[in-house]
């Protein structure tokens, strides 16, 4: 019963996190199903993603600070669809006013979330980094996976390559977290593997709820290739050390957790 009750902890604490991502979801769905008036649907599911991003700051779900780092991604994101979708990677076959070289807005809002939920996990499970890589590691390494999604188009691809230096960097890597009064811990390659296969799952449903489109999805829906897991686990890493670098720079307390007693949780932490 012990383990059940930090499961459903566990579990809850996650789906707090997620409400960024469930409203998107949810959003899709919606209107997939249901005809929208006055303005194309990517225009309501962008207006839909502002309401929710001002709603989360209102309330203090989130801080400004988290804030910043969630632009930032929804950027990185931005840049990296137009680019894509440039490419004939995948498209975003319906109509919109806030499409900017065939890329609807609210598609950066889709990375955002990803960003939204490292952050609210993070405060949540009060996450503390064991054995984290040095900065001048990990920035050259964070860099050269964004790099590859855009220069293996004209390029090789490294990205197992890069998998293979994530494995390297990050052996001896742990992620802290708490549930309840309980510490546990886990490899953070497995964190990121474990991510990234969740969000290709998340990925399929957005795909089946016409996010957007792959080439071979044109015809009949199906499920996406599963090597694209390696892309998001890649991608996931750029994220995790944005907002590994916010948590470095900023040791605020919060409402669910207070750092002046805790040492330092992003760094050099050599304890186990």
């Amino acid at each position: 019963m012990r383990g059940l009750r930090q499961f459903v902890r566990f579990g809850w604490a996650q789906a707090l996190s997620c409400m960024f991502p469930v409203v998107i979801f949810v959003s899709l769905a919606f209107t997939e199903w249901v005809s929208m008036p006055f303005i194309p649907r990517y225009d309501w599911l962008l207006l839909i993603c502002l309401l929710m991003q001002w709603w989360m700051l209102k309330s203090r779900i989130e801080t400004k600070d988290e804030l910043t780092v969630i632009t930032l991604f929804h950027l990185i994101g931005l840049v990296l669809e137009i680019y894509k979708v440039n490419m004939g990677s995948w498209t975003y076959p319906e109509e919109g006013y806030s499409k900017i070289f065939g890329v609807p807005l609210y598609s950066g809002f889709m990375y955002a979330s990803v960003a939204s939920y490292l952050c609210q996990a993070w405060r949540r499970l009060e996450l503390k980094l064991i054995n984290w890589p040095r900065p001048y590691i990990v920035i050259p390494l964070a860099a050269a996976i964004y790099l590859n999604f855009f220069t293996h188009h004209f390029w090789i691809d490294i990205r197992w390559w890069l998998l293979g230096l994530v494995i390297i960097v990050f052996w001896k890597s742990w992620v802290r977290y708490k549930v309840g009064r309980i510490n546990y811990r886990m490899p953070i390659v497995l964190s990121f593997i474990l991510i990234g296969f969740f969000i290709w799952v998340a990925e399929n449903i957005a795909t089946y709820f016409g996010a957007w489109e792959y080439p071979y999805q044109s015809e009949v829906w199906s499920l996406v290739h599963l090597g694209k897991v390696s892309s998001w686990l890649l991608l996931i890493i750029v994220s995790f050390f944005i907002v590994a670098v916010l948590k470095q720079i900023k040791h605020y307390p919060t409402r669910e957790s207070s750092y002046v007693h805790n040492p330092p949780f992003y760094g050099y932490d050599k304890t186990n």
